[in-house]
């Protein structure tokens, strides 16, 4: 097909997609139509922990705390919070706020957010880590009681997104969706926040809608921007033409051949910086046998000499040349830089050396090696498939053949949430910027609540734990940091993951459009403006 006709043919399925007519509902509206590969897994804000997912319903539902431009704390539906005793923190709640749908914020709904957050089907337990109880004092008013000291409480809470107790009572939601079990309840289809912006629609796999919110509480500091439009496009290709043609805004998804390709066009710019998040490969440690594997009776990932061999296979360098285009850092560690506990004396990934891995692997009794399938998104990261695939071509040189399934993540997350693999790629954002937050969702020991709530392959290691137990409650800065980096160090040196790289992110828009580029890959239409 001629080129401008093909680019064209994109440019039209991309407008017919996006449903432009939703956004030119009057003559003063101000349209951010924003794009980017992955669609959101849910619209209740306490079963997913899934950045894409959190990056559109914070638009909704907010916490009492949220960042400002420069990743400092600051207050949202609260205003002020006090530390009665170190266990014992009174936070005064914003009076004359407002959900959506005119029922006043309360602390009454505190209290019911925090009931429904911790369920168990849930993945958001870790937002409010150490919290024992809270208590209401009055109607604006509540006790945060925690169980020890919390170094980081204030940002944990960012995301324990307040829901209003009426409405979900109202309409049977009290309980968090289970997502695993493929449930659906109201609240995982319709949205009563409080924030800048109401979410009205959702069409999975074709768009997110949303208009501004205009009795918003910080309304004296609200955007020109009166209705979002959030597009998944999956295809590289389409995704970079629509953004061409003019049918798109803001691409925060950039194939990284295209980064060159759209600096050089005088409509555009690319705002760039890096991302905290590191993406990686999860080894099921703890089954007595892998599943989908040509071993049988026993699981090699248990072996530290086959977890070492695994890494040492993997040319990291290769991988941000060819395949990242130069836009990722090599990783050793499993937090990036720009996160707490990360620093560049330890986050040197170690040389690729195949003939090494080769003879660990017969050490350890696989010198003819082992068959074993190996589960990854096809739409969520940076190239995520075709790193797996490069990834199993660099294992085959040592011996594990790899049957490679890659899934759009809405799927990809139900394989393994299940622990239904042996092997599986995933990101991890550090949304606190402190590496206890990685530490103590994949690398403790799986109990209930915030520890090992994303520990879905049984990594257990009592030191780790213990250093991730001593963390959460310690307020002295310099012992804090000294147990984050042993325990990042006994996890690296350990081969518990397969660090593979941190992510740069890039994000392209027109000349016309204004935003604060975020290192947590959560654009908000509150800090964008269009011209």
């Amino acid at each position: 097909m001629n080129h401008k006709i093909r680019i064209a043919a994109l440019s039209a399925a991309v407008s017919a997609t996006l449903g432009l007519s939703l956004l030119a509902t009057s003559a003063q509206a101000v349209p951010l139509r924003w794009a980017a590969q992955n669609d959101i897994l849910t619209l209740d804000p306490h079963s997913q922990n899934h950045a894409t997912t959190n990056a559109i319903l914070m638009h909704s539902y907010e916490g009492l705390t949220r960042y400002g431009k420069d990743y400092k704390v600051e207050p949202a539906l609260a205003t002020k919070w006090t530390f009665i005793t170190p266990t014992q923190v009174r936070f005064e709640l914003r009076k004359g706020v407002k959900f959506h749908d005119g029922s006043p914020f309360t602390a009454d709904d505190v209290i019911f957010t925090f009931g429904r957050i911790k369920q168990p089907q849930g993945t958001m337990q870790i937002y409010v880590t150490g919290i024992s109880e809270i208590k209401k004092i009055d109607d604006y008013t509540v006790d945060v009681i925690l169980s020890a000291p919390n170094p980081i409480l204030l940002r944990n809470i960012i995301d324990f997104r307040m829901m209003s107790k009426v409405w979900a009572e109202k309409n049977k939601t009290t309980n968090t969706q289970d997502y695993k079990a493929k449930e659906e309840n109201y609240a995982s289809r319709n949205v009563n926040g409080t924030g800048p912006y109401r979410i009205t629609g959702w069409q999975p796999d074709q768009r997110v809608t949303m208009v501004q919110n205009k009795d918003w509480w910080d309304n004296k500091n609200a955007t020109n921007v009166t209705e979002v439009l959030y597009t998944p496009i999956k295809s590289d290709p389409t995704r970079v033409a629509a953004l061409l043609s003019g049918d798109v805004d803001l691409l925060t998804d950039l194939p990284t051949q295209d980064v060159a390709k759209l600096k050089a066009d005088p409509k555009l710019k690319v705002v760039e910086g890096p991302e905290v998040r590191t993406i990686f490969l999860a080894m099921d440690m703890g089954s007595d046998e892998l599943k989908n594997s040509s071993v049988k009776g026993k699981n090699p990932f248990k072996d530290k000499r086959v977890r070492e061999a695994m890494n040492l296979a993997v040319d990291r360098e290769a991988i941000k040349r060819t395949i990242m285009r130069g836009l990722s850092i090599p990783a050793a560690l499993m937090v990036a830089p720009g996160v707490n506990g990360n620093t560049p004396d330890i986050d040197t990934p170690m040389k690729a050396d195949p003939e090494k891995a080769k003879k660990l692997m017969a050490d350890a009794g696989y010198g003819d090696g082992f068959e074993v399938q190996m589960n990854c998104p096809n739409n969520r990261y940076v190239n995520d498939e075709e790193v797996c695939q490069a990834v199993s071509a660099m294992w085959a040189k040592i011996g594990i053949k790899i049957k490679l399934v890659a899934l759009p993540m809405a799927q990809h997350s139900l394989v393994f949430q299940k622990f239904d693999t042996s092997l599986y790629m995933l990101g991890w954002g550090v949304a606190t910027y402190d590496a206890q937050y990685m530490l103590q969702s994949l690398a403790r020991t799986k109990t209930t609540g915030a520890d090992g709530n994303f520990n879905y392959s049984k990594v257990s290691d009592a030191r780790v734990d213990q250093l991730v137990d001593g963390m959460a409650s310690e307020i002295d800065v310099a012992k804090r940091s000294a147990m984050i980096r042993e325990a990042l160090l006994r996890v690296r040196d350990e081969h518990m993951f397969v660090p593979l790289h941190h992510q740069m992110r890039p994000w392209a828009m027109k000349v016309n459009v204004e935003t604060t580029h975020r290192s947590d890959d959560r654009p908000e239409a509150r800090m964008t403006s269009i011209k």
